[in-house]
């Protein structure tokens, strides 16, 4: 039974993947970059942890197949046919916790995204919605990487009744992309330096997604709207008070 089972996820996982691509393939993409070698495509790209919100994932499945990314999956059955249909779109997946686990857990990590772009969706798999969870900091802080921000939007789309208001863009519309600069975590944070980076790192997110949502034909992105977001040179400032200090 295991065996049926695990063959009809992953032909679930192909179908949905084809029918998706072809659906993406019809939408017109936008994209700008605070730091166009933090963009995996890009030969000069170093390995990063890649953030963005659940509601988001149908873009960058779409437009960054074939390259040297894995994305962070839950454990949970619930989870099978995402790593069916991420891996017929022609990602990796980690299966567990970037922050649960303990050392077991970031062992795995370390060894299955050694030279790989890690992308989490840091309000998943549960939500709350665009609430940024402490596991990507956590993570970024203990294999020393950036965290890469990315705020996405489309012009026009469904949004399905579920806990993150998931976003299915409509025919022939336009997908935004910004994607901020990369957010340098110090090693070996602890649980205070976790929750201030978390905190911004959140900040930054949700500037970067209302950027991307504001973003129209009629209305094109000014460096006045960018510029607090396009260097990393504000992350003090962004800080609470206490670690700004």
């Amino acid at each position: 039974m295991k065996i049926q089972s695990e063959i009809m996820t992953g032909l679930a996982g192909r179908i949905a993947a084809f029918g998706i691509r072809r659906w993406m393939a019809m939408m017109r993409y936008e994209f700008f970059y605070a730091d166009q070698t933090a963009d995996p495509i890009h030969p000069d790209c170093g390995p990063s942890i890649i953030v963005l919100w659940h509601e988001s994932m149908l873009i960058p499945l779409a437009q960054r197949s074939g390259l040297d990314i894995a994305i962070l999956v839950s454990k949970h059955r619930d989870a099978d046919i995402l790593e069916a249909f991420a891996k017929a779109s022609g990602f990796d997946c980690i299966r567990g916790s970037s922050y649960r686990g303990g050392a077991t857990a970031l062992k795995s990590l370390v060894q299955d995204g050694k030279h790989k772009h890690i992308v989490i969706t840091p309000d998943g798999p549960r939500g709350p919605r665009r609430k940024f969870s402490q596991g990507a900091v956590y993570l970024a802080s203990k294999l020393g990487r950036p965290i890469t921000p990315i705020g996405f939007a489309y012009d026009h789309a469904w949004r399905m009744s579920s806990w993150d208001q998931f976003a299915i863009p409509k025919p022939f519309t336009t997908a935004r992309s910004v994607m901020g600069a990369p957010l340098h975590v110090p090693s070996d944070l602890d649980r205070d330096g976790i929750e201030q980076y978390r905190f911004l790192a959140e900040k930054q997110l949700n500037q970067l997604t209302d950027l991307a949502e504001a973003w129209t034909d009629e209305q094109a992105l000014t460096s006045e709207m960018v510029q607090p977001l396009m260097t990393s040179q504000n992350t003090k400032e962004m800080l609470p008070s206490s670690e700004a200090a």
